[in-house]
């Protein structure tokens, strides 16, 4: 018996503590964002934890479709427009986790409202510096996706430059978190059978190459244009030491961020 894509979401549905919908209205307000454009999804999921998320993604490579994180929509170029299933993270994952004023860092979820999280920084006299014109409901999520940046980036910076490390999940549902590593701790996260390994052998594996990183330096835009959205930023990892660069760290988060 052949089964449709709508008798699978539900199944997605029993099986999640959150919500699932594939009616025509929850598709024909996720059919938009601040953009022109306009792609009806396959439905709508609302995660409530890490697990509903790991069950989404495998639900997703079963079925082959993809997913479409998305958050406030505020993208203007139809970022979070898709014939997928959205993933709204912005109503179950907007906590603010950890706050350490002394290093003066603050661990969120990426549904944490961008203002919001001003409003708590403030008493401390600390603010995130990438100031959007839609800060009042854009996230932490979708600046990170985007890179986001706004009238204070030439002074404080991009969003790029304010992650530190991102907590993710890949594609097979196994959690990574990409941080800031010495060359030793690179190379040792080239060891294993995991996807993580396998990312980091991927990008050893190119990028150590010098006649790719001559052609990155040639086709790429040139790197004192801060806010260079034209998808991965594989030129920031040229900086390492191991791939013709000066530095002694690398931070595959700078990789994901926009």
């Amino acid at each position: 018996m052949k089964i449709t894509k709508n008798q699978s979401l539900n199944e997605l549905s029993n099986i999640l503590d959150g919500d699932v919908f594939h009616d025509n209205l929850h598709k024909s307000i996720y059919a938009t964002d601040a953009s022109v454009y306009r792609k009806i999804p396959l439905g709508v999921a609302y995660p409530k934890h890490n697990q509903d998320l790991k069950k989404i993604i495998h639900f997703a490579s079963k079925n082959n479709i993809t997913l479409i994180p998305r958050a406030a929509g505020t993208s203007l170029a139809g970022q979070c427009v898709g014939d997928g299933l959205v993933v709204d993270i912005s109503k179950h994952f907007n906590n603010i986790l950890n706050f350490d004023e002394k290093l003066k860092t603050v661990t969120v979820q990426p549904g944490v409202i961008r203002d919001e999280l001003n409003n708590f920084l403030k008493p401390y006299g600390l603010f995130f510096a990438p100031n959007t014109s839609t800060s009042n409901r854009c996230t932490i999520g979708g600046m990170v996706g985007n890179n986001s940046s706004g009238t204070t980036s030439i002074k404080y910076g991009v969003t790029r430059d304010k992650v530190i490390e991102l907590k993710t999940i890949l594609s097979d549902g196994t959690e990574a978190v990409f941080k800031e590593l010495s060359i030793g701790d690179f190379h040792k996260k080239r060891e294993g059978d995991l996807l993580e390994n396998k990312i980091y052998n991927s990008v050893y594996n190119e990028l150590s190459n010098k006649d790719i990183q001559q052609e990155i330096k040639k086709q790429f835009p040139k790197n004192n244009i801060h806010r260079r959205n034209n998808g991965y930023p594989i030129d920031e990892l040229l900086k390492f030491k191991e791939f013709g660069g000066s530095t002694e760290t690398i931070n595959l988060a700078k990789l994901l961020t926009g």
